[in-house]
């Protein structure tokens, strides 16, 4: 404004201006009001909030680490407590009888000190007029019973009401009456119904009865809006701040409901482990290294174990190299004849020497020792296996040969997995290698087992007898024994066919001829050659009638229906009654 009239001309006409108008334009002096200066932020630094006027209309200072109420917001207000003040008599000693008197009515007499057991005459410390004791008046006594009466008859009332139910309904109900006049007036019925009195009464509600309308609850409308809370501006984390406010999520090593895919460092975070600090024992350095000392010291030992072999070997070579070198020169003077120097013979000394070289290379080592005696151990028991075996075999040959012609076609049978009891079954007892008696072409191409085996109802177990031919009786019922060990004669038993067989059962050597006395009967008897044979008899019958019974059941025939046994029956009834 001043430089704004600097600028503008000066007004041709001034106004006038009296005394009291310049009074009054004058510039009224405001008070000036000291306030504490609040340093900037950043600078705060052992400053504190101490009033209201500090935070002004903003929010507490959050870099000033007190407890802060702006505006009284949070402070939690202090109602008055049980807790009395510290009081003192008029002789300067503290009143414990304030906590009797607490919660007493006004004027109440207590007795909580020693003075108030000595007898009023003689306390020294009240006057002669508390020293009296006046009855009360009657308008005292009737305000105390008035008192009283009220105080208990508001007990009573409190009592009664409790106990008394607060809504009784009334089963009449309120009933009111209502003059009513009609606006039109009606002229037809010359005004007798110009008024009337109607009587209103409320209808008795069942208080049992649900309630006929719902009452709808409407949210409560949005409240005034709080008072805004001025802070300080955000200032950006720096990343040590948010490594240390960093807290890792909750990751579970058993589960995972939702199938998040979670890394593996994050996983270890998580775990904990990164918060532990790895400590290593000094004593696996120290193992580590006696390890180390112990493989070098191997080592060096096993290099100087092979220089001293090589040393060794070096010398047996060159003492077996000297041997051979008198041998030969030894073998060279023999065959020129001259006789043998003294230097060509080994002395004692050399001798000795190549022993204790080839002692010291370990020819005789116990290790060598004791392969070659292993070695000789299995060699030694092979041996002893193949003269077991052969002796078996030698064994085995000769049971062969002093085995029968029968045991030795069984064994050969048994050989070639065909037993002799599979020949008998076929009616081939003789034994024989040939191949076309192996096998039965009556095996083959059958259609059904009823041709060999006979009908179901057939009984004849023994159809045929068990050898059919002179062959086979021959071949299986013949001296037993090797016929060819006596001496070569193949004339004994027979040369071992059937003829003669049976010409040397009939030759009577030693004049014995037939037996005097035998078995009853026996004469009549054929003479038996071979085997003991069951025959069946045909002119035995049926002896049971089992055979006659099976075909009457095979036939079906009813007895019912059987009129030749009736007729019988009836016949034998006649019989019988005409012989009587």
């Amino acid at each position: 404004m001043a430089a704004l009239s600097a600028v503008l001309p000066l007004p041709s006409y001034a106004p006038v201006v009296s005394d009291d108008e310049e009074e009054s334009r004058q510039i009224p002096t405001q008070a000036v009001v000291a306030r504490q200066l609040i340093p900037p932020y950043g600078k705060r630094k052992g400053w504190k909030p101490t009033s209201q006027e500090d935070f002004g209309d903003g929010g507490s200072y959050p870099e000033c680490h007190v407890a802060q109420y702006p505006l009284n917001l949070g402070k939690e207000k202090t109602q008055a407590g049980n807790t009395l003040a510290l009081q003192v008599d008029s002789e300067g000693n503290v009143r414990y009888d304030v906590i009797a008197h607490q919660g007493q009515r006004h004027g109440k007499i207590i007795q909580s000190q020693f003075k108030d057991l000595v007898p009023l005459s003689h306390r020294k410390d009240l006057s002669d007029e508390q020293r009296t004791m006046e009855r009360p008046s009657e308008e005292e006594v009737q305000e105390t019973a008035e008192k009283t009466r009220q105080a208990l008859e508001k007990l009573v009332t409190g009592k009664i009401k409790a106990a008394q139910p607060k809504n009784i309904p009334d089963a009449t109900g309120k009933t009111t009456y209502v003059r009513y006049t009609p606006g039109q007036q009606g002229g037809g019925d010359g005004g007798a119904l110009k008024q009337r009195i109607i009587k209103m009464s409320e209808v008795v509600e069942d208080p049992l009865e649900p309630p006929r309308f719902k009452h709808k609850k409407i949210p409560r409308g949005p409240p005034s809006p709080p008072p805004p809370v001025l802070r300080s501006p955000p200032r950006k984390a720096t990343a040590a701040e948010q490594k240390e406010w960093m807290i890792p999520p909750c990751i579970s090593n058993w589960k995972n409901n939702k199938g998040f895919t979670i890394p593996l460092d994050k996983r270890l975070a998580a775990d904990g482990r990164g918060l532990q600090d790895v400590s290593i024992n000094d004593n696996f350095a120290k193992f580590s290294e006696a390890l180390f000392i112990a493989d070098r010291h191997a080592r060096e030992e096993v290099r100087q174990r092979a220089l001293m072999q090589q040393k060794l070997a070096q010398k047996e070579k060159e003492a077996k190299e000297e041997s051979l070198r008198l041998l030969a020169q030894r073998a060279r003077q023999e065959r020129n004849g001259v006789a043998p120097s003294a230097t060509s013979r080994p002395t004692e000394e050399s001798r000795a020497a190549v022993t204790s070289a080839l002692g010291g290379y370990g020819s005789g080592s116990d290790a060598e020792s004791s392969a070659a005696d292993s070695e000789d151990e299995e060699a030694a028991k092979i041996r002893d296996e193949m003269r077991a075996e052969k002796r078996r075999e030698r064994e085995r040959e000769m049971r062969m040969s002093n085995m029968g012609t029968e045991q030795r076609a069984k064994m050969l049978a048994r050989q070639q997995n065909r037993d002799i009891s599979e020949k008998i079954a076929l009616g081939l007892a003789k034994p024989t290698m040939s191949k076309e008696s192996m096998l039965d072409s009556r095996l083959f191409n059958q259609e059904s087992l009823s041709a060999s085996f006979g009908d179901e109802d057939g009984y004849a177990l023994y159809d045929r007898p068990l050898f059919h031919g002179s062959s086979a009786a021959a071949a299986i019922y013949k001296a037993r024994g090797n016929i060819a060990s006596e001496g070569g004669n193949d004339e004994a038993f027979g040369g071992g066919t059937q003829e003669g067989i049976g010409k040397a059962l009939d030759n009577d050597r030693f004049g014995l001829g037939n037996a005097r006395v035998g078995f009853e009967g026996a004469n009549e008897q054929e003479v038996r050659e071979g085997p003991v044979q069951f025959e069946k008899d045909k002119d035995v019958g049926d002896v049971f009638g089992l055979d006659k019974f099976l075909d009457e059941a095979k036939g079906g025939r009813k007895r019912g229906l059987d009129t030749d046994v009736g007729g019988s029956r009836k016949r034998l009834q006649l019989e019988r009654a005409g012989d009587s």
